[in-house]
């Protein structure tokens, strides 16, 4: 069984994609190894980088002024885990992105270098490069060197805490090391000073459009390559079905309803408001995470986050913008109550009378076996190549992994 998007879906806040910022797409023909055109026109260019994707994956967009070579990915991997990029040497991407799971971190909120958390949790990295919009919610952010200056010179909260103040010492520190002045020198041979951090952005972002996870047991079985249990297999048939809408906002091949690729469609974008919480009976989420609202500003948007991807979702807990939904099990009673009821404490109140919550997020009926079945579908989605790839690792050292 394949998953297809559901066109009839109710009303929800969405933003057409035509109105955001447009990429100038860098095209690929074929996949395989990457190759070099020095010997054909006798002079150095950039290797072409050839995109080895999986059956039923196309050809993800790229900007057009960070094409994709071998030469930035190498450089951009070792970017993404080297603390000596923050401002006090203590924080990576790979921080917040850990490889072990599934580039999440495990926390409710993150934490950054000097401390401080984040208002919401983090993202998964998990197949980024078809994401139409990189952030919970916002929709201006729509390629990943754009996404990137927040969590590198964001000052609420700091994360990797690059400021004017020291960004001269961090770039000293790379252009300190031997490996780096070859590597940026390869990956950027026309610029005047390649050691920059407009050469460190573009770097890491096409390391990231390299994180693909498409090996799942659940791929493996519409490949003819693994079955499901009979658990699995009837949550599997739960999820795809109209009974419980999951598709409604995990339709897409990356399990999510933002899927960008070249060719996709020009639809509108979507935010859900889930009904997570309807403080003191007024629709309000807590502040400062309130979805598209603290954006546009209009109540309409309160509570309207992005549907995350649900690949390796086992790995990513916990759940939601918060992280306030512990277990998986936990997350299909929250959807098949239809909202969350909060009785005590300062968030008090019923999400399932959200006044601004998506029509569609409604009771549905769950025995306890559906519950258990759901659930057990949604680990065959663990991707255990993706977290073991040795290509996504951690170059200066060994970690350790997840086993089967």
């Amino acid at each position: 069984m394949t998953m297809a998007r559901d066109h009839r879906r109710p009303h929800r806040a969405v933003i057409p994609r035509s109105a955001l910022v447009p990429l100038i797409v860098f095209v690929v023909a074929g996949a395989g190894a990457v190759t070099s055109l020095a010997a054909a026109t006798g002079h150095h260019v950039h290797p072409l980088w050839h995109w080895q994707l999986p059956r039923g994956f196309p050809t993800p967009r790229v900007p057009g002024n960070n094409p994709m070579s071998s030469a930035k990915v190498a450089l951009g991997r070792r970017l993404f885990y080297d603390p000596r990029l923050s401002g006090d040497g203590t924080e990576s991407c790979s921080s917040c992105h850990q490889q072990r799971l599934a580039f999440t971190d495990g926390r409710a909120h993150a934490v950054g270098s000097t401390g401080q958390q984040t208002p919401r949790s983090a993202l998964s990295l998990d197949n980024v490069a078809y994401n139409a919009t990189l952030a919970w919610a916002n929709p201006a952010l729509v390629t990943l060197e754009e996404q990137m200056e927040t969590p590198l010179f964001g000052e609420h909260p700091i994360e990797m805490g690059v400021t004017d103040a020291n960004e001269s010492r961090i770039l000293a520190r790379l252009r300190a090391d031997a490996w780096y002045r070859v590597h940026f020198h390869e990956a950027f041979p026309a610029a005047r000073d390649p050691i920059s951090f407009t050469a460190i952005v573009r770097s890491i972002a096409s390391f990231e459009r390299t994180i693909v996870s498409a090996d799942s047991r659940y791929d493996r079985y519409l490949r003819h390559q693994a079955t499901l249990t009979p658990s699995q297999r009837r949550g599997m048939n739960l999820f795809m079905s109209e009974r419980t809408g999951c598709t409604h906002c995990h339709g897409s091949f990356i399990f999510n309803d933002q899927d960008s690729y070249v060719g996709a469609p020009d639809e509108p974008l979507s935010f859900h408001n889930t009904g997570l919480y309807n403080v003191g009976g007024t629709g309000a989420y807590p502040a400062p995470s309130r979805g598209l609202f603290d954006i546009t500003g209009l109540p309409a948007d309160m509570g309207r986050f992005r549907a995350p991807t649900l690949r390796n979702v086992a790995l990513t807990a916990p759940y939601m913008h918060d992280g306030s939904i512990k277990t998986l099990r936990d997350v299909i009673d929250f959807y098949a109550a239809g909202g969350r009821d909060i009785t005590t404490a300062a968030n008090a109140g019923d999400g399932r009378v959200n006044p601004y919550k998506d029509a569609e997020i409604a009771p549905i009926d769950l025995s306890a076996r559906d519950r258990s079945d759901l659930v057990a579908f949604l680990k065959t989605l663990t991707d255990y190549n993706l977290i073991n790839n040795p290509h996504l690792s951690n170059p200066f050292h060994r970690q350790p992994h997840a086993r089967r």
